[in-house]
């Protein structure tokens, strides 16, 4: 599918998706959202794709948050309407079986953010200036910010970042454990790129399955995650992937793994 907003590069299984709207700062439309559905749903089932990075267009913004100019004529059903649609994109994310790598290479703020946080860990650049600043809007994150944020580093960090509107750099959100690693800017991507080729190399099932276990182990008690990640265990014991990589363990050769 051709798609107006979105770039979409696939080499060696790793498709590098950026939102391409760099005069609107990557700004996310309703327009946008759809585009970025289709296109996950794309990379979901496309066998040559095994790893997603998501990151924006041009030095200046990752995402810099939902169109405001859009968001300002919205009746109450139509800011519902627009929550919900955003929340499937982040639900996509995280239910995806391939990991997503967010790559923030500049601001990240409001539905940026929340797009940041819908993937499977994040990457920031040193400029990158992270923050929830929708109630300096008086409204609130709607895209899932809420629930991800507090689920990632605790209620009483994500209170603070949501409920003063406050932008922090990408060391603060090293340090709080929103993202993962910062790079200096012309190293960022090189760096997920690497990440990422590394993911790929490795059994794609083991992967997804253990993608699996940690987003649905979340919400469980331990005892049942314990449980549930034991059933995911099992089940690999019969796949070719399985045979192959303990087969070139033992063989002491590179392993070649097919996703079966």
């Amino acid at each position: 599918m051709e798609f107006k907003n979105l770039l979409i590069e696939t080499a060696a299984g790793v498709a590098t998706l950026t939102v391409n709207r760099p005069q609107a700062l990557n700004s996310l439309t309703s327009e946008v959202l759809t585009e970025l559905g289709c296109a996950l749903y794309e990379l979901e089932y496309d066998p040559a794709v095994k790893v997603v990075i998501v990151t924006g267009a041009g030095e200046k913004a990752f995402v810099a948050g939902a169109d405001i100019k859009e968001m300002s004529a919205m009746s109450s059903y139509e800011g519902h309407r627009f929550a919900v649609k955003g929340q499937h994109v982040m639900m996509a994310m995280e239910k995806m079986k391939k990991p997503v790598i967010a790559a923030v290479n500049g601001f990240a703020l409001g539905g940026g953010l929340e797009l940041a946080l819908g993937c499977d860990f994040i990457y920031a650049s040193a400029k990158a200036k992270l923050g929830f600043p929708e109630v300096t809007l008086g409204i609130m994150p709607g895209f899932g910010g809420t629930q991800n944020l507090a689920r990632l580093i605790g209620p009483n960090k994500a209170n603070e970042l949501i409920f003063t509107g406050r932008i922090i750099t990408a060391d603060k959100a090293l340090a709080w454990g929103i993202v993962n690693e910062v790079f200096a800017p012309e190293e960022l991507m090189d760096k997920a790129k690497e990440t990422a080729a590394a993911i790929a190399g490795v059994g794609s099932l083991g992967v997804a399955y253990a993608k699996d276990a940690i987003a649905n182990g979340l919400n469980m008690g331990k005892e049942d995650g314990f449980r549930y990640e034991a059933s995911l265990f099992g089940v690999l014991f019969a796949t070719d992937d399985q045979k192959e990589g303990m087969g070139a363990f033992v063989e002491k050769r590179k392993a070649a793994f097919k996703g079966k």
